[in-house]
């Protein structure tokens, strides 16, 4: 057993080594081994992407990182979150951003972004660990993170206990307890913000089409619009493809269709 133990923690620390090397380098390495592939990535970037953002450009960054993590796309959130600290993105939102993945990726699969955002931030020179950004002690955890739901969601959270089969209701207990008393009462990003990266990490990962129309209306809920939302789609997209991306609209359109008039 503990050889087996040996072989995977080995097998682990290669994996690692591997994923680690698939980093920033690489990403200008393509102009010389690929020019007309990043001719075509940089120039979508520039002049279709881009100028169509009206997030600002920290939250692009935070988007794009959210959406890395939900995507599983290891190397690349290495360049983009050197990129997002040299362009605004504080070391506190970072690893928010990486800890509000949790409760909607899971546990294993944020676990190793949380490690490569430590190790980024050291060789930066950001001590840790951070200072604490929990607002909640465990005991009031629940009656708190259900006044933040509720706050997004309006009385279809009270509904949704009273009609939950009961021995489902435990589950309806963690959401309000840890998804939201754990993670968005936390500070560093503020409610509004993390509604939207829920959002994003929602529509990037895919299979989740009831959890994104409802996160659609918990956005419009705490004043992220139609084109906010648009916006936010328009700016992962490159990094998710057009399938999910179009899923995506579909969860907009379904709670908040367009309406002549509205900026296009």
């Amino acid at each position: 057993m503990k050889r087996l133990f040996a072989f995977a923690a080995a097998l682990a620390v290669a994996f690692s080594a591997v994923f680690y090397f698939i980093g920033e380098d690489k990403v200008p390495a393509l102009q010389t081994t690929d020019p007309e592939f990043s001719a075509l990535w940089e120039n979508f970037i520039s002049k279709d992407v881009l100028p169509r953002n009206v997030l600002g450009k920290e939250a692009r960054y935070r988007l794009i990182l959210a959406s890395n993590i939900a995507t599983q796309a290891f190397g690349l959130y290495e360049n983009m979150l050197n990129e997002a600290l040299d362009n605004g993105v504080s070391p506190a939102e970072a690893k928010e951003i990486a800890y509000h993945a949790v409760p909607y990726v899971g546990y294993a699969k944020a676990f190793d972004f949380i490690l490569l955002t430590n190790e980024i931030l050291e060789e930066r020179g950001v001590k840790l660990p951070l200072a604490e950004q929990s607002t909640t002690p465990p005991e009031l955890r629940f009656n708190k993170g259900l006044a933040v739901q509720m706050g997004i969601f309006g009385p279809a959270i009270a509904e949704a206990f009273k009609t939950a089969p009961k021995d489902e209701l435990h589950v309806r207990e963690f959401l309000s307890s840890n998804c939201f008393g754990d993670y968005y009462t936390r500070g560093g990003l503020d409610v509004k913000t993390r509604e939207l990266l829920t959002f994003v990490m929602l529509v990037s990962m895919g299979g989740a089409d009831a959890q994104a129309k409802a996160h659609v209306q918990g956005n419009l809920n705490v004043g992220n619009g139609r084109d906010v939302l648009i916006s936010a789609i328009t700016q992962i997209l490159p990094y998710i493809g057009y399938p999910r991306s179009l899923n995506g609209l579909a969860a907009i359109d379904a709670v908040v269709p367009f309406k002549e008039g509205e900026s296009k």
